[in-house]
């Protein structure tokens, strides 16, 4: 599958599912500024949300990135092929996450780069989100999902933003492997795969970023280096196990701590 390059490079989903609804700042090496603002009386996207996003883009890959961004959906089947235990609480996690994935607003100054160039202004990353109870024709099936909220599991219809769509048919992507992402088993190592695809095509197969840097990036809440290392150490290990990476190291330069990765190969 697919994913725009440009806003993968940048901070968007709280890699813990906290009820924090305070801004994700950013700024950019060359100056640029990147926010995240979660809506009135909502929090901002969370790892459930980041795995939601992931599984919308592979299905738009699949249905051949159909050119008006519109991906029609069950939320059961979609709960189903992220391997998500369907009930009462996840059907609500889900229509939640698609919610916020509208209604979360972010903001680039010069930093997010769409297929025209540098965007400042306000973009989402989708631009709607509809989602009917079942057919009357269907009712039969409730039985089958007693747990659900109302009995009724939900179709659903997305739409992706232009500013998305734009890249992705430009070819300004990385590509990432579903399997691959979806057997990480932590919100952290998910993340991190993500940014070494960025890396993988803008730095080749050896990537070297301050700790601050990436904390910043991936976003991490930690701020001092040996708490960032305990975070970080886990999923290099998942990382290298997954054959993502061949190596990943923490080294000193003065008073500035760096990450050190050697990318594995993209696998099949």
């Amino acid at each position: 599958m697919v994913l725009d390059r440009a806003l993968e490079a940048l901070p968007l989903f709280r890699l813990s599912d906290s009820a924090d609804d305070s801004a994700i700042d950013f700024m950019a090496d060359g100056g640029g500024r990147w926010r995240v603002l979660p809506a009135p009386g909502e929090r901002l996207p969370g790892t459930f949300d980041q795995d939601v996003y992931i599984e919308l883009l592979r299905r738009f890959h699949e249905a051949d990135s159909p050119a008006d961004g519109a991906l029609s959906f069950t939320l059961h089947a979609f709960l189903r092929s992220m391997g998500r235990r369907v009930d009462g609480r996840t059907y609500e996690q889900l229509r939640a996450a698609l919610t916020r994935l509208e209604r979360t607003t972010l903001e680039s100054n010069g930093v997010y780069h769409d297929a025209a160039g540098a965007v400042t202004g306000q973009l989402t990353v989708l631009s709607s989100v509809h989602i009917d109870r079942r057919r009357l024709t269907d009712r039969d099936q409730l039985a089958l999902f007693s747990t659900l909220t109302n009995n009724e599991p939900g179709d659903a219809r997305i739409v992706f933003s232009s500013a998305i769509r734009a890249n992705l048919a430009a070819g300004h992507t990385i590509t990432l492997l579903a399997p691959r992402y979806f057997a990480l088993n932590s919100p952290v190592a998910r993340r991190i795969y993500r940014l070494l695809e960025v890396a993988r095509a803008e730095e080749g197969a050896t990537w070297r970023v301050s700790l601050e840097k990436l904390a910043a990036q991936l976003p991490l809440v930690q701020k001092y280096p040996s708490h960032l290392q305990r975070v970080l150490q886990p999923a290099h290990e998942m990382l290298v196990a997954a054959g993502i990476l061949r190596d990943a190291s923490f080294e000193q330069d003065g008073k500035v701590w760096f990450c050190e990765y050697l990318i594995g190969s993209r696998g099949s």
